[in-house]
């Protein structure tokens, strides 16, 4: 029961965190708020129902309960009526999305863990999670995803991911692999883009 709610209350923070940059990138491109709406639920949900289709989980979470819908729609409100008071933040939508995709990517992993997928595909299923909504949230804006950019993305999600698996081989407790899993994808996030970190290219491209 508490894994069950833990796991839950992950996804409904991330959801939250990452439709709050889906509506903030919404805002920056100067659109109404359905426009705001759509890209805040893209970014929210999408990575999640990812995760559950690959998992058998049908109807996805999200679409079976209605706190996943009024997470993102909440998000979205936030922004529409807050969205001045956010960009005081710096670097608003990166530091958003960087926690998103800490809180997606422990989730996603720790939920294929409970269904008993191996660790290798837990780790996947972790990043899948982590970077579908902020591609689909791109894509909407017609951008090139930021998983498929220079800057470290899909890296961070991995190591976050990786913290779950090893804080279960170690039969850490639940409550410290979370944060320890958060804070290692949102460190590397965070300072990838500070330091300018690539991920590598092919040689002579």
């Amino acid at each position: 029961m508490a894994a069950t709610l833990l796991g839950l209350g992950l996804d409904l923070l991330g959801t939250f965190v990452f439709g709050i940059s889906g509506a903030m990138l919404a805002v920056r491109r100067g659109l109404d708020i359905f426009g705001i709406t759509v890209l805040a639920l893209a970014a929210a949900l999408a990575g999640g129902m990812l995760r559950d289709v690959a998992l058998g989980v049908t109807p996805p979470a999200a679409l079976q309960d209605s706190r996943y819908l009024l997470a993102a729609i909440a998000s979205a409100l936030c922004v529409f009526v807050g969205h001045r008071l956010i960009e005081r933040i710096s670097k608003p939508v990166m530091l958003l999305d960087a926690l998103g995709l800490g809180l997606f990517a422990v989730s996603g992993c720790r939920k294929a863990l409970l269904y008993g997928v191996d660790p290798l595909p837990a780790i996947l299923l972790g990043v899948v999670t982590a970077v579908g909504g902020g591609a689909l949230r791109d894509m909407l804006v017609a951008e090139v995803p930021r998983v498929l950019r220079e800057d470290v993305y899909a890296l961070a999600a991995l190591v976050g991911a990786m913290m779950v698996v090893a804080g279960q081989a170690l039969a850490l407790p639940g409550g410290v692999t979370v944060v320890v899993g958060v804070a290692a994808a949102f460190l590397v996030r965070v300072v990838s883009v500070w330091r300018g970190w690539q991920a590598p290219k092919a040689p002579g491209s």
